[in-house]
This record gives structure tokens, sequence and C-alpha cells, in this order.
């Protein structure tokens, strides 16, 4: 595993839409282990391929820093409720704002072999699927803030 370099905002990178991953080999694999590490060392609880400057759908997620989840070619199947909830980024340090997202979801994706599983999340693990999902689509948290301020 290896630490790379998180992509902030200003980034082409970070507003193009990713491609679906359809090799499922060592590379995958790597790059999934060196996402985690990354978002480890950068005390985040979620990192999408193209905050790393890879244009491939592939996001890990870590809700409570014991837990890790990986989610390769992700599409929401369905959403409901509402939250309002404060994000941040590491792609846009310095900034929170809240951000208004579903409460509940559930996700059809692939794990890093390629098999398809669905997986449903609440709360706040829904918020960070959302928020990292939509990185995959050049879209920032900053695209939908409802409030923000600048933080240290």
């Amino acid at each position: 595993m290896a630490r790379r370099f998180v992509v902030k905002l200003g980034e082409d990178v970070l507003r193009k839409r990713s491609k679906e991953v359809t090799e499922f080999d060592d590379k995958l694999g790597s790059l999934l282990d060196d996402m985690t590490e990354t978002m480890i060392l950068e005390d985040g609880v979620g990192l999408a391929a193209p905050q790393v400057g890879i244009l491939k759908r592939a996001v890990v997620i870590s809700p409570n820093g014991k837990d890790f989840y990986e989610f390769v070619n992700p599409v929401i199947l369905s959403a409901s409720g509402k939250q309002i909830c404060s994000e941040g980024c590491l792609s846009v340090p310095n900034v929170r704002g809240e951000v208004e997202r579903p409460k509940k979801i559930e996700v059809a994706a692939q794990d890093r072999h390629g098999r398809k599983f669905t997986f449903k999340a609440e709360g706040f693990f829904a918020n960070i699927c959302c928020h990292e999902f939509d990185h995959l689509d050049g879209i920032l948290f900053i695209d939908k803030m409802i409030t923000h301020k600048k933080s240290k």
C-alpha cells in the first residue's frame, strides 16, 4: 500500500465523470488498498478514485475508522427520507457546509473481484456514500451546500 496525493479543488479531474471499472485485477486491488491507506492517513471517512487523480468508479469508506468498505461501480437503487449533514472534503480543505442528503439508501455495486452485491446504509453512512458517489460524477459537496463556513 502507498499513500497517494489527494487532488484539490481546481483540478479538472474532480469535475469529470468517472469511467466504469471493467477490469477486476491486481491493479484495481492496489488502487483500492492505496485509497484506503490515503483515507486513513488523511483522517477521512471516505475517498473516491477521482480524488487521487483516477477516473474510475471506485470508492472506499470507513464511517468509524474500524470498518472498511469498498464500492466499485456503485449505483443508488433507492433513497428515502431527508437529513441535513455538515460535510467537509479532503479535496476542498478548510470548508464545511450543510448538505441535504437521503436518510436511507440501497446501493448496488461490485467488490474488487467483480462480485455484485447490494448494501443498505442510513444516517451518517448513507451521507458518506452519497458524498463519495457524487465524486464519481464530478459533483462536489460545495455544489449542494445550503450553508457554508471556513474551518481550520
